[in-house]
């Protein structure tokens, strides 16, 4: 029983970390952007990235940058979790092999 709640921690760490990591990526982004935008000379270049980002999550959120953070933090969430399942699974055979 031990083995099955050591997995589901690790599942859940896993589904956590891999959720909270491109929200953290993608407004870590768009924070510094800004304040980049303070150096001489690149105002321009700051807004015009800023917007690009924008609008590349508006793309995968049906037209808001929220919900495309959204939906694209759930996926990797979901991939992390098909990720740590399958290490589990390949652990868990690696072990009975040997």
């Amino acid at each position: 029983m031990s083995m099955f709640t050591n997995f589901l921690r690790s599942l859940l760490l896993t589904i956590v970390f891999s959720f909270a990591v491109p929200m953290f990526l993608v407004g870590g982004v768009l924070f510094l952007l800004p304040l980049m935008g303070h150096l001489p000379g690149l105002q321009g270049a700051t807004e015009a990235s800023a917007t690009r980002i924008l609008h590349f999550l508006a793309i995968f959120g049906s037209g808001t940058a929220f919900r495309g953070l959204l939906v694209i933090s759930l996926t990797c969430s979901f991939v992390g979790a098909l990720f740590d399942t399958y290490a589990y699974y390949r652990c868990q055979i690696l072990r009975i092999d040997s």
